[in-house]
């Protein structure tokens, strides 16, 4: 039809001719017809009306013009308009009334933006400015033009989830941002208004409808140069609150699902800076707990993996007072590890090895939850591990402080106690030393129920301090007390603030501390005097001792005997741990030479042989049977298992050095005092390298007092009375005169849920044991049985003891008779008496309590093997030896039974928990209304349940694959 009218016009036919076919043109012209022809006619006819080089040709356009637009009014709807016009201009840039043109359509497209238009206009817009810059709006009308502009992306929304229409909606964004980067190329004054509009829409707290993540289309053109003004100027800007700059923050992080972005994580990653720069760390915490795991599910996404990924990189590695954030991504990440292995691409591959380095600096920042990393641990264990250096780079660039003490309030936020009812200690900086010896010993009934039932007014200012510290941690509410006030009382002086420090060493000061401050007091002696509840023979054997010697003290018989005049000198002392050396590498101590079983050697020695004059006829009985061929070895130590005098006879060899006891105890059958293969140790290979002989040579030679000179000699230890819990500490760290550096021995070590030790009982006590336990009867010195139980292994987790982190395992070992029972006169023999296996044990981690298991001890150095036993607890199970003590301590009651605090204490614990109460209700005010003012956004989580639907349907084809679902793809954007 347009080339019939073309024709017409241009021919050289008489008017009346031409005027008579041109009617029977726009005739047909109304008449439906599809729309390639309407914009024929339209584009032939508006030729006409705006350059006819004669009146007829601009009355014709005119007239068609009309018709067209009286029969075809949905060709001059709002979205074909634009496309008209854009059409028409091409008519008049030549023309003189062009300039009046251009100035009426610079009003109408800013009036036409402010009322908001639909992405599909707003595009059309862009694309008539772009062609006919003319027509964009000059002056101060530009940047209103610009902030309308964006208020418009704000309110885009894509209704459709189909894949094309995506794409549609995709590319109207970028034409429409795309506009504003030619805008502020040529007029740069406009970037900054413009970004304040941004960031008015994104940090709005009233209730309405989230803004597009469109928005992100914005920021990717606004220079990178600008940046760090821009971000000083947000975060300096006190006119912001906190709420608002939290909602900015958290709508600019929702932005890594826009697809083919730039910049975007630069731009999110500076804000974080800036925040931690001016120490904005509340909106900070807020902000990484509440999207982390919205970010971490973007990584299924390879479009949008690598914007996503930095940013994830950057909250993880800057959050570092506390393990929240690392902890929300565990459930999640073994199954992006198999999505991304799955997907098996350059991106994916690429992916990992970052996500496996990030997650190997969490280990290390945060160890100590090996019953949560484990299953991480088995998902990249195939991928490369980063060095000490480099993690400890990464973490030390992205911290939003180096000053700990600036995030001492901001410390893990528990909501509600542990499901194990127990309470965790804060950690203060670099204290996790003292909270896992310090829960250690509050596990330790028997010395927690006696510090318990301290009187009031005491003359034990520490001791005191650790009896409010033990009353907390058994009543109080709160899911994790601070120990300050203890540590500023307990604090060995040559620590220094804020550094890592060795556990062992803090708990060796404070054990001598509350000894010295009892012993000063004497305390334990008016008290027990007051009473009059003990026997003379109690008395004599308690009377003396504070409660840290009855608790933990143990005495122990060196001799040395000089190997030319035979003459054995001994010195008794007291101790309250033993710190057990590593063997040589080459010395195994079970070694298949020896020639008793494995288990019958070192630690089970543990009853007098039936004839006790064999006991009589050596100075002392080593309890390790050294390597055949090891040149310390005396000639006849191996094969006679004792040192002999000259003429005297070897002991047998025979399995009458173990009494009855050790082959009748159900225990061995698990084993406990077996020594570890060759290849790893055992914790009674190291008690009986510990109590083997030592040569006295070479430059270590022993001065005799009767040889009046140095001579070559044996040293032997021997305990003498057993503690009531044993503390053992793995001498684990050792100097490297190489690189002049304390290094530590990472040898797992198998540690026994049981111990055997055998004690040197003297010939009055064994006559007084046997009398009370009406037990066969022995004359002299002999070696009997303490059985001990598992109760706490104190875990060091890194390579060195200036750095790293502390946690323990416990369990509350009791007595397996209960209290108050009748007795038959003595408690059976240890060995006798059935252990329960299924005491639960706990994991205590600073805050942090859980359940755990002895498997999980057991096996946390063959998962984490920088994570090693350093020191362990074992109790003393009622046993001859221990009969006095026992019933001393019950009868003054300090066993078993709830112990009674004294009325100030009970006081201040409820006042806490009163106030605690009080501090939960207004937190719980303040988190609802921060909830209430956030976006409604979809779920993050599905996400993965996307993917997993997605692996379990056939001929799916799942996000990580870069898939064309349709859903898996709206999911990213929205």
């Amino acid at each position: 039809m347009d080339k019939i009218l073309e024709a017409v016009v241009m021919s050289s036919f008489s008017n009346s001719v031409k005027q008579g076919l041109v009617r029977r043109v726009i005739e047909a012209s109304k008449q439906p017809m599809d729309s390639e022809q309407c914009w024929s006619m339209l584009e032939l006819s508006t030729k006409l009306y705006l350059t006819g080089d004669t009146k007829y040709k601009r009355e014709i356009g005119k007239e068609v013009l009309e018709v067209y637009g009286h029969y075809h009014p949905e060709e001059f709807e709002d979205h074909y308009v634009l496309d008209y016009i854009q059409l028409g201009l091409q008519f008049v840039l030549e023309s003189p009334s062009a300039n009046s043109i251009f100035g009426l359509l610079r009003i109408k497209v800013l009036r036409k933006v402010c009322e908001r238009p639909s992405p599909k206009q707003c595009a059309k817009i862009s694309k008539l400015l772009t062609q006919h810059p003319q027509c964009i709006p000059t002056g101060k009308h530009q940047v209103l033009f610009c902030q309308q502009l964006i208020r418009c992306i704000g309110q885009f929304q894509c209704v459709s989830e189909g894949e094309e229409d995506i794409m549609e909606f995709l590319e109207q964004v970028n034409k429409v941002s795309g506009l504003l980067q030619r805008i502020w190329r040529t007029q740069t004054s406009a970037i900054l208004p413009s970004l304040k509009e941004l960031f008015t829409i994104i940090s709005s707290t009233e209730e309405q409808e989230a803004p597009s993540n469109a928005l992100a289309s914005v920021v990717q053109f606004v220079p990178l140069e600008l940046m760090d003004g821009v971000i000083r100027n947000l975060t300096n800007d006190d006119s912001i609150t906190d709420v608002q700059m939290m909602m900015a923050i958290g709508r600019m992080i929702d932005w890594v699902s826009w697809p083919l972005g730039k910049n975007i994580d630069k731009w999110i990653i500076a804000l974080l800076k800036g925040l931690a720069a001016v120490k904005k760390f509340s909106i900070l915490i807020e902000v990484t707990l509440s999207k982390i795991e919205k970010v971490f599910s973007k990584l299924l996404y390879p479009i949008v993996r690598e914007g996503a990924l930095s940013v994830l990189q950057y909250m993880l590695l800057s959050f570092q007072h506390s393990h929240e954030a690392f902890h929300l991504l565990l459930p999640h990440i073994p199954r992006l590890v198999a999505s991304l292995k799955k997907e098996n691409s350059n991106s994916a591959t690429s992916s990992l090895e970052q996500l496996a380095e990030l997650i190997h600096c969490m280990f290390f920042r945060f160890s100590g939850f090996p019953d949560l990393y484990e299953p991480v641990l088995e998902a990249v264990k195939a991928l490369p591990i980063p060095n000490e250096d480099r993690i400890k780079h990464l973490l030390g660039q992205n911290a939003w402080t180096s000053q700990k003490n600036e995030l001492a309030c901001f410390y893990p936020r528990l909501a509600s106690k542990s499901e194990t009812g127990k309470i965790g200690l804060i950690n203060l900086g670099n204290t996790c030393y003292m909270n896992s010896i310090l829960q250690s010993l509050f596990m330790a009934s028997d010395f927690r129920h006696s510090v318990l039932n301290l009187t009031e007014g005491n003359s034990q200012p520490l001791m005191t301090k650790l009896q409010w510290l033990f009353a907390f941690l058994e009543h109080s509410q709160r899911p994790a007390i601070s120990p300050e006030s203890f540590l500023s009382a307990s604090w060995p002086p040559w620590f220094t603030p804020g550094a890592q420090q060795d556990c062992s060493e803090y708990l060796k000061y404070l054990l001598d501390r509350l000894h010295e401050e009892e012993k000063t007091g004497k305390r334990i002696y008016q008290k027990l005097k007051e009473s009059n509840l003990m026997s003379q023979a109690v008395e004599h054997h308690c009377l003396n001792k504070t409660l840290i010697e009855k608790m933990f003290g143990g005495k122990m018989m060196t001799k040395i005997r000089c190997l030319k005049c035979l003459n054995v000198s001994s010195r008794e002392e007291a101790f309250t741990d033993l710190s057990l050396a590593f063997p040589p590498p080459d010395r195994h101590v079970c070694g298949s030479t020896s020639v008793l079983p494995v288990e019958e050697i070192g630690p089970q020695f543990i009853e007098p042989p039936e004839n006790p004059s064999q006991l009589t006829e050596s100075p002392w009985i080593p309890r390790k049977v050294p390597m055949a061929g090891d040149p310390a070895a005396p000639p006849m130590l191996v094969e006679t298992l004792g040192f002999q005098e000259p003429g005297e006879a070897a002991i047998p060899s025979s399995g009458n050095a173990v009494g009855p006891e050790a082959a009748k105890d159900p225990l061995s059958s698990f084993g406990e005092q077996a020594c570890a293969p060759k290849d790893s140790r055992s914790v009674p290979d190291l008690i009986n390298y510990f109590l083997s002989p030592e040569r006295l040579t070479a430059e270590n030679k022993y001065h005799c007092e009767k040889c009046a000179s140095l001579q070559d000699a044996e040293k032997v230890a021997e305990l003498t009375e057993g503690p009531h819990y044993l503390i053992l500490t793995l001498l684990r760290f050792s100097f490297d005169p190489r690189t002049m550096k304390r290094k530590k021995i990472l040898d797992n070590v198998s540690i026994p849920v049981v111990l055997k030790l055998p004690v040197l009982v003297s010939p009055e006590e064994t006559e007084e044991v046997c009398r009370r336990g009406k037990d066969r009867a022995a004359t002299g010195s002999g070696f009997t049985s303490v059985v001990y139980d598992l109760c706490s292994v104190v875990v060091h987790s890194g390579i060195s003891s200036e750095s790293g982190h502390y946690y323990c395992y416990s369990r509350e070992c009791t007595d397996t008779v209960p209290h108050g029972q009748p007795r038959d006169g003595a408690p059976k023999p240890a060995s006798d008496r059935p252990l329960d296996f299924e005491i639960q044990w706990y994991l205590f981690n600073d805050t942090r309590v859980s359940f755990s298991s002895f498997e999980s001890v057991s096996n946390v150095t063959s998962f984490f093997p920088k994570d090693t036993a350093y020191v362990l607890f074992y109790r003393q199970r009622p046993g001859r030896q221990s009969l006095v003590l026992h019933e001393a301590l019950a009868e003054a009651g300090l066993l078993h039974g709830e112990p009674s605090l004294h009325k100030d204490l009970m006081e201040a614990i409820s006042k806490d928990n009163i106030l605690y109460l009080q501090e939960q209700e207004k937190e719980a005010r303040n988190r609802a209304a921060y909830i209430s003012a956030l976006p409604k956004s979809p779920l993050w989580w599905r996400d993965f349940d996307r993917d997993k639907d997605d692996d379990n349907s056939s001929g799916g084809c799942s996000p990580a694959a870069g898939g064309g679902g349709s859903g898996s793809f709206h999911g990213l954007v929205f």
